[in-house]
């Protein structure tokens, strides 16, 4: 099994900064992608961003250029740093890993932006 335990959020003001760590623990296995995802209150989860297998990172177009995404691999933790940050950024930020065909799921911290 995979444990995912998210760290970071809070209540931050419009153009403020923040930074979500994510540990992975238990069953990791070297090849998988981990990322961010985000829901916001009536709307669904969306991708904010992904380090693939191989490296590659995707991000959505909301986020570019503000948010930065990183991995520690022998700490088995994703991050998250959000620059730039915007009242429509506010919403519950989940930790995704995928490996093996199977996706985990933190338990997600709540991001709020104030105007």
């Amino acid at each position: 099994q995979v444990q995912l335990v998210e760290s970071g959020g809070g209540l931050v003001q419009t153009g403020g900064s923040l930074r979500l760590s994510c540990v992975a623990s238990g069953s990791i296995f070297s090849l998988n992608a981990m990322g961010w995802y985000r829901q916001a209150p009536g709307k669904q989860r969306e991708l904010v961003a992904v380090i693939n297998v191989g490296g590659s990172i995707t991000y959505a177009d909301s986020v570019k250029g503000r948010f930065t995404i990183s991995r520690d691999n022998v700490k088995n933790t994703v991050y998250l740093q959000m620059n730039s940050l915007k009242p429509e950024d506010t919403a519950v930020y989940y930790c995704r890993l995928a490996q093996r065909l199977a996706y985990y799921w933190g338990q997600g911290t709540q991001v709020t932006v104030s105007s």
